[in-house]
């Protein structure tokens, strides 16, 4: 089949081996406003693991949107997520001093032959299980500071942590209880077999970790954000860059945002012909901030629509998240509400503008604070908005949450309808919120 064959519906299941960028082989062409359903295996730690990876995740092929061109966005409907695994492993990082070079989640190195980007093999369970196939040695640059096992229950809303021997005996049969997809690299991440805090109970709400357009450089797909992108400026290896303005050609699709779920949309700015969509990195729940740089991957499949929106300035992706999931002071307001207002201008004698829509611009950057002046900027641009109105309407009607730390963050603000129609995303906003 041809790739530029259009395809009203198009199944994904192919895998870049931890790269994002305009030389990537495309998965397909779907339709403008046509249905993409993807499979997709863990992110972060079985990558992380796997030295073979050139960055910290599995994403899939870039997919080509019908007629979207640069200077366009995508809007991504997301319809369903799906966890497909029963159980994963994560925690806290430690380096492996010796098995990478500048980057531990894309420098990888045998330690003891040199290797550059091993091969691997798997010999038993635990931390020293994954061997360089050309000598033998612990080819892994990644263990576990503190790690523990999830199992998840059948309908995927709870999970608990389980004990050393819950924890080993997953690990005897990863593969198969991760559900790792046939055309998936990585090695699962269950063989480490951690068990720290175990008998904890947790609530699962899946999302989408990384999720976006191709930027128009090849790039680490785990470092397609301007706070881990930080670790790409002056390293030696194959996807360093020399300065921050290089930073500036992300697409940011590695957000770690947990509102990116079924339900939300996403719009992506169109920076190569085609825009290459591609999905990855879901998590079976994670809390505000990933306070441990990690949370619990999984394989499953995600349903989308996409849509072409014309001459969109963006800057990076805006958020449309499910009504429940916003603060309350930037949600749609109530016909009681409007009511009120009006009252209230009435007596004041001032137009009240009652038909607004939130959005949340997505900031990065290397710290919380770069990343909120990255959004600021963005939103400023997108909207036509000097700082000052920016900062003053996020105070007033709005805020500002943390998607990662250290530099993801949603700017949220409740927007003027006709602010948002000269910007081209009043149509996206109506629908989101039946406004």
């Amino acid at each position: 089949m041809s790739q530029q064959e259009v395809q009203q519906e198009l199944y994904v299941d192919q895998y870049t081996l931890g790269l994002v960028g305009p030389d990537q082989e495309w998965a397909g062409t779907v339709a403008d406003g046509g249905t993409v359903k993807t499979y997709t295996p863990p992110g972060c730690w079985g990558p992380m693991v796997t030295p073979s990876f050139r960055g910290g995740h599995e994403v899939t092929r870039p997919i080509r949107v019908e007629g979207a061109e640069v200077g366009d966005a995508v809007a991504i409907h997301i319809r369903d997520v799906e966890v497909t695994s029963m159980a994963t492993s994560t925690g806290s990082m430690a380096e492996r001093e010796g098995a990478f070079g500048d980057d531990p989640f894309v420098d990888h190195r045998c330690p003891e032959c040199g290797t550059t980007w091993p091969d691997s093999v798997v010999e038993g369970t635990g931390e020293d299980a994954i061997r360089c196939a050309e000598c033998g040695a612990n080819a892994s640059s990644f263990g576990f500071e503190y790690g523990y096992t999830v199992a998840f229950d059948h309908e995927n809303a709870v999970g608990i942590t389980l004990d050393k021997e819950g924890a080993h005996e997953l690990a005897l049969d990863a593969d198969e209880v991760m559900d790792i997809p046939e055309n998936a690299r990585q090695h699962p991440i269950l063989l480490y077999e951690p068990d720290g805090m175990p008998g904890t109970l947790g609530r699962l709400r899946p999302f989408i970790g990384n999720i976006g357009t191709t930027p128009p450089v090849t790039m680490p797909d785990s470092h397609n954000a301007g706070d881990f992108g930080q670790n790409l400026i002056g390293a030696d290896h194959d996807y360093g860059v020399e300065t921050e303005a290089d930073l500036e050609l992300r697409t940011d699709g590695h957000m770690d945002v947990p509102e990116v779920r079924a339900g939300a949309t996403l719009i992506c700015p169109v920076v190569v012909d085609g825009g290459g969509v591609y999905v990855g990195d879901l998590h079976a729940n994670q809390g505000d901030g990933e306070l441990s740089l990690h949370t619990t991957d999984v394989s499953g499949t995600v349903t989308m629509d996409v849509e072409v929106i014309e001459d969109v300035d963006l800057g990076g992706p805006v958020l449309l998240p499910n009504e429940e999931d916003l603060p309350f002071i930037s949600a749609p307001y109530t016909d009681e509400e409007v009511a009120a207002g009006d009252d209230l201008g009435d007596e004041h004698g001032v137009d009240v503008d009652t038909d607004a829509a939130p959005i949340q611009v997505i900031g990065s950057g290397a710290t919380v604070n770069d990343a909120t002046q990255n959004a600021f900027d963005r939103a400023g641009t997108l909207l036509g908005m000097e700082e000052g109105e920016v900062r003053a309407r996020c105070t007033f009607s709005g805020g500002v949450q943390i998607g990662r730390l250290p530099g993801v963050v949603q700017l949220d603000m409740l927007v003027p309808m006709e602010v948002l129609a000269d910007a081209g995303l009043d149509d996206a906003a109506r629908e989101q919120y039946g406004l």
